[in-house]
């Protein structure tokens, strides 16, 4: 079988209104891919910056896959939350990053966005806090056929570092 190890971090987010941020990360695979190692989710630190609007996590990630297939290459979906002084939590954004498929270091950058919700619960969330969520968060990588009903807006970005390997695809045809 051919596999993949992606060893790298979550490094943190930026352009993001609020403070006090964390990420919750997890994995979508297709059928054909098993994870022989590392984790399929988990989440970061909360890190409040203090000089600029950078949160920084430094996470780590690290997995091993095997594949019978290149179809459902696996992505990572993610959702920045923040968390106020009272330890109440809200989520800023979702999104979700392709993992390279070329061998090599990259550094991503995921770009977020969260549903707008009507004018009234704009208004809710200004003075009490909380807005609009998803359902069901995976979906955004699933290629839900809802998800173009959405009204969104922009929330921040999500930088990533990757580390790419790929074992034995040259058998199977693939050339890396």
């Amino acid at each position: 079988m051919a596999e993949l190890h992606v060893i790298g971090q979550l490094v943190g987010a930026s352009g993001f209104p609020q403070r006090r941020l964390f990420c919750k990360w997890g994995l979508h695979a297709g059928g054909a891919w098993k994870l022989l190692s590392g984790l399929e989710s988990g989440q970061t630190q909360v890190d409040d910056p203090q000089v600029d609007d950078v949160a920084y996590w430094c996470h780590p990630i690290d997995l091993h896959f095997a594949t019978k297939g290149l179809q459902g290459w696996p992505k990572l979906h993610l959702q920045v939350w923040h968390q106020d002084d009272f330890g109440r939590r809200q989520v800023l954004g979702y999104g979700f990053c392709h993992i390279p498929a070329t061998p090599g270091c990259h550094s991503l950058t995921c770009v977020t966005w969260r549903p707008r919700g009507t004018w009234r619960e704009r208004l809710s969330q200004r003075l009490v806090g909380g807005g609009p969520q998803l359902r069901s968060p995976e979906a955004v990588t699933t290629g839900a056929t809802d998800r173009f009903r959405l009204r969104t807006e922009t929330a921040g970005t999500v930088h990533l570092q990757l580390g790419v390997l790929l074992r034995h695809f040259g058998r199977y045809g693939v050339q890396c």
